[in-house]
This record gives structure tokens, C-alpha cells and sequence, in this order.
């Protein structure tokens, strides 16, 4: 099992950072191979939740997220660039990734809506945490998106 931690955007070392964009661009824009803005300026106002393993090369990003607070983005809270690195699909950590990011909006934002963009093939995951589809299918860099609340 991954060891967790949060950190705000100050907090980030230079090695967690460009772990994190590293993953980030490897699963979104190579693997999905979907060209955007990675970098959109909500980074710095975003709470971040790192899954690391020890692994024969040092410590390894397996999974991450970021929470975006009411008012940064959307009325609502949010949670974005939800991702699993590759070779630790297999294990459960997106469940626990949510999980935790649940978790800290109700802890720190109490009352407050979730609102996420997510991936139309990844609906049912999202609708197994309680967020419904509000809205139709659209495009978003080359990938089908559904606007869900929770």
C-alpha cells in the first residue's frame, strides 16, 4: 500500500513537483495521447495527494491528485488529475485515491458540493462514490467528458 501525504503547492519539493508533472504528462498526454494545458494555473491554490511506494529505483509516484477549493476554479470544490501511474493499476489505489480526496473536501470544506470532470468511461467508478452525471457527453482535448456532482 502506498504512503499518502498532502501537501499545498508552497510545501512541493523541486523532485515531488516534477514527479508529479511527470506522471501527470506521461498518463494524460502520451498514454491518452491528448494535447492540453497541464500546466493551468491551479496548481497553486490546489491541495496535493501524493501515493508513493519504495521501489528498487528510489521512491515512486503511483498516485496523485489534486483538490481545488471552492472558488478556485468552480463555485463548487473539485477534484482533478485524479491518476494511477501504469504499473500500479492493478491494486485498488484509484478507490483509495478518491477515498482520501473525499475525505479532505468534507474535512476542509465542509457542506460544499464536488464538482469533477471526468472521463466518460470512468463514470460508473465515479458513480460508485455518489457523483451523478448533471449534463451531456463533450469533447474535451480529444476525450469524451461528463460533468458529475456530489
Amino acid at each position: 500500500m502506498p504512503h499518502w501525504k498532502w501537501k499545498t503547492f508552497p510545501e512541493l519539493t523541486l523532485n515531488e513537483l516534477y514527479r508529479l508533472l511527470a506522471l501527470r504528462q506521461d498518463v494524460f498526454v502520451l498514454e491518452q495521447r491528448s494535447f492540453y494545458k497541464d500546466i493551468d494555473g491551479y496548481d497553486q491554490g490546489s491541495h496535493h495527494l501524493f501515493g508513493t511506494e519504495e521501489g528498487p529505483d528510489g521512491t515512486q509516484l503511483v498516485a496523485y491528485l489534486r483538490v481545488l477549493p471552492p472558488g478556485l476554479k468552480f463555485p463548487e470544490s473539485s477534484l482533478g488529475r485524479v491518476v494511477i501511474a501504469p504499473s500500479a493499476r492493478r491494486f485498488g489505489y484509484g478507490k483509495v485515491l478518491l477515498e482520501k480526496g473525499i475525505a479532505f473536501i468534507e474535512e476542509h470544506h465542509p457542506g460544499t458540493t464536488i464538482r469533477i470532470g471526468a472521463q466518460n468511461y470512468l463514470r460508473r467508478f465515479y458513480e460508485s462514490f455518489g457523483f451523478r452525471v448533471v449534463g451531456d457527453v463533450y469533447d474535451e482535448d480529444g476525450i469524451p467528458h461528463v460533468d458529475m456532482y456530489r
